[in-house]
């Protein structure tokens, strides 16, 4: 434990004394109530400016730069049993950041008797959760793979439904079949019939949130479901390039451009790979995120034209 200064007057100076920090609970969140039984600190000094007070009675030194990991391991020690961390929350613990920019409460999903209360920074869910639901990253329960793509495709909006459950199976963790045995056991739960919608929607092969978006943009606007990751091959087999879209048939592609594609040496491999594809009679159409964002309707119109004149180059049309 770290020992606070004595030093009353230097130079004939006062000398505030420094906060008592026990060194052993800078690292983590902490109960107060258990840091003031053990006397590591006291209340006084837990309202003092060395320490901050997260959820009721959990705290954390004021040091700590804060991010949703270290509020979900907050969030962890106010859980019941047979409680876990849900939803967004449970998803980015294993690694799928699906969380807003600002980063968002924390959520948890308790059996319906237990006694824990909503509060600022924390959603709490109250639910059946069978053991079976609950795994575990380190030493912190959270809903399962399964139960958590269940859970945010039946809650969210149906594009972020989309998007929460395409990220989730880029890891392997599920299959949408899976998905779709593990929902039948639970056809009676609310948001069902928008569970039906989203996994009808859900593909393998998104390697981004972004690329999910585009696809639903041309989905639901009546246009054909492009293929994911297509790997575009000349006519003796040999890889040319892969594309994040594309309608094979007409030769299409069609990519999402994320920032990253602004650096020099990845703008100069998109270059050569353009010209690649072009060279063996494809057309590639580009968007960014200002595209699918903010202007949907040209997205849209741009890839109707193409799959139009496509078709009727082909006699299609």
């Amino acid at each position: 434990m770290a020992l606070a200064s004595t030093g009353a007057v230097r130079h004939g100076v006062p000398v505030a004394r420094l906060p008592n920090i026990p060194e052993e609970l800078t690292g983590r969140p902490f109960r107060g109530s258990v840091a003031v039984a053990e006397k590591q600190l006291t209340w006084n000094q837990l309202r003092g400016p060395a320490w901050r007070r997260l959820y009721r009675n959990i705290y954390v030194s004021a040091a700590a730069v804060l991010d949703h990991l270290w509020w979900c391991r907050a969030a962890a020690l106010l859980l019941p049993p047979g409680a876990a961390l849900s939803g967004l929350s449970a998803a980015f613990l294993p690694g799928v950041d699906l969380l807003p920019t600002t980063g968002g409460p924390v959520e948890v999903t308790v059996p319906r008797p237990a006694r824990i209360s909503p509060q600022a920074g924390l959603i709490v869910r109250r639910s059946e959760l069978p053991a079976s639901d609950i795994g575990r990253v380190g030493a912190t329960p959270v809903t399962s793979a399964l139960r958590t793509a269940f859970d945010l495709a039946r809650r969210l909006p149906v594009v972020e439904g989309v998007v929460a459950v395409d990220a989730l199976l880029r890891r392997g963790w599920f299959t949408v079949d899976g998905l779709r045995t593990f929902a039948a056991g639970r056809s009676g739960w609310p948001g069902a019939v928008q569970l039906r919608t989203v996994l009808g929607l859900a593909a393998i092969g998104a390697e981004s949130p972004m690329e999910t978006r585009l696809r639903l943009l041309l989905v639901l606007a009546g246009l054909p479901c492009p293929a994911t990751q297509f790997e575009v091959r000349d006519r003796y087999g040999w890889f040319v390039a892969r594309l994040d879209l594309a309608y094979a048939a007409l030769r299409i592609g069609i990519e999402y451009d994320g920032d990253h594609h602004r650096q020099r040496e990845v703008f100069q491999r998109d270059a050569v790979r353009l010209n690649r594809l072009r060279l063996h009679g494809w057309t590639v159409l580009r968007f960014t995120a200002d595209d699918v964002l903010r202007h949907p309707d040209r997205v849209v119109t741009h890839v109707r034209a193409a799959i139009f004149a496509a078709g009727r180059a082909r006699g299609l049309v």
